[in-house]
């Protein structure tokens, strides 16, 4: 298994973390197919996804060219299921310090999220690899430009509110990377819906 340090900086050189957030458990294998197909490098599942424990095993065993982490980690009980499951990274909405520490014994970065000022420099002093800012989409780009001076040397994601049609001004602003649910995560009726949705995702990728 890479090591912690290894991983954060896949993560940040992807640039896209896709979020498998879905409703059915037997939707995953099939979404998670049509991202790595589509060239996806690293996604979570979110612990609010049905069965997620076995299909991030799963998808661990099945895809060892990709990272997968998981995603929704609220605190150190689903944190330590995730890491016994085989997560290469950990994903949380909010800032927990305990849930670094507990990562980080394990040897796993810890993306944490964060709102505020006051909150990116808890998250950072706990150790948190990456700053997940979240929700992004209602802070606006503008937020994270004023943010951005204060800290300057802090690796920042953002996730909430991004789509396909914005992502690039986040990147273009100089966030390090963007984290994409919906837009990216989708289940199929047909085969011709997969390979559609197959095709935009290595377009959107091809534009970043």
């Amino acid at each position: 298994m890479p090591s912690r340090c290894d991983v954060t900086q896949t993560l940040l050189d992807s640039k896209v973390i896709a979020i498998v957030r879905l409703k059915e458990q037997n939707q995953v294998a099939d979404c998670i197919d049509s991202l790595v197909k589509g060239g996806i490098k690293c996604l979570e599942i979110t612990s609010n996804t049905p069965g997620y424990l076995t299909e991030l095993k799963a998808a661990i065993k099945h895809y060892p060219e990709i990272l997968i982490g998981a995603g929704t980690i609220t605190n150190t009980q689903k944190a330590q299921y995730a890491i016994n499951a085989g997560a290469q990274f950990l994903v949380t909405p909010n800032t927990d310090r305990h849930i670094v520490e507990l990562a980080h014994q394990f040897d796993i970065p810890v993306l944490m999220g964060a709102f505020t000022p006051t909150e990116i420099n808890h998250a950072t002093q706990y150790g948190a690899d990456i700053i997940k800012l979240f929700p992004a989409g209602v802070l606006s780009i503008d937020y994270y430009k004023s943010i951005r001076g204060p800290f300057s040397n802090t690796p920042m994601v953002a996730v909430g509110g991004i789509d396909l049609e914005n992502a690039s001004e986040w990147l273009e602003a100089g966030i390090d990377g963007i984290g994409l649910g919906a837009c990216l995560s989708k289940t199929f009726e047909d085969i011709s819906q997969k390979d559609a949705h197959i095709r935009s995702i290595r377009q959107f990728l091809s534009t970043i």
